[in-house]
């Protein structure tokens, strides 16, 4: 009678150029559930480091994250650096 902690990916979603994982983690015990799931969402990007990543999720980020993709996601970090920053305390002036 021992209960095990269950802990698997088992959604992958692509959007754009991230990869939107779902975990699920069940308490399982002589096979048989004895919780309902949980679950933890997370993101990666075509930058992220993906060795901690269960295989599925790697092989779904190599179909996605093509050297086309990897360079556009680079071009939009580097156009977020050179933007400049608004001041949200600016008040608009009147006309």
């Amino acid at each position: 009678m021992a209960i095990t902690k269950e802990t698997s990916v088992d959604k992958i979603e692509v959007v754009g150029w991230n990869i939107q994982c779902r975990e699920a983690t069940q308490f399982i015990e002589d096979g048989q559930p004895v919780s309902g799931k949980s679950f933890h969402r997370y993101v990666l990007n075509p930058d992220s480091d993906l060795t901690d990543q269960p295989q599925r999720v790697v092989d779904v980020a190599n179909g996605a994250w093509d050297a086309d993709t990897r360079a556009a996601f680079e071009a939009h970090k580097a156009s977020l650096a050179t933007e400049p920053e608004s001041d949200a305390t600016e008040t608009p002036t009147e006309a």
